[in-house]
């Protein structure tokens, strides 16, 4: 598993909500807590199609999503 660029990363979006992603290994996550998206990452390319995607369960979003937020 490679990391994405940080400038890369931080210009793509979820194609369905368009919130910001954050990795989790080969794994782009949505940021939006509707759709708790997440999309594969191919040979180190992102696969953002709505259809390639897939819904995550509540708790392993939280899981990912709440350990990219800092503590205000």
């Amino acid at each position: 598993m490679a990391e994405l660029d940080p400038d890369f990363l931080a210009i793509l979006r979820c194609p369905l909500s368009r919130a910001p992603l954050v990795q989790d290994g080969d794994w782009l996550v949505s940021t939006d807590p509707e759709t708790r998206r997440r999309y594969r990452i191919d040979d180190g390319i992102p696969v953002l199609l709505v259809e390639e995607g897939e819904e995550m369960p509540e708790e392993e979003w939280r899981r990912v999503v709440g350990s990219e937020q800092s503590p205000a």
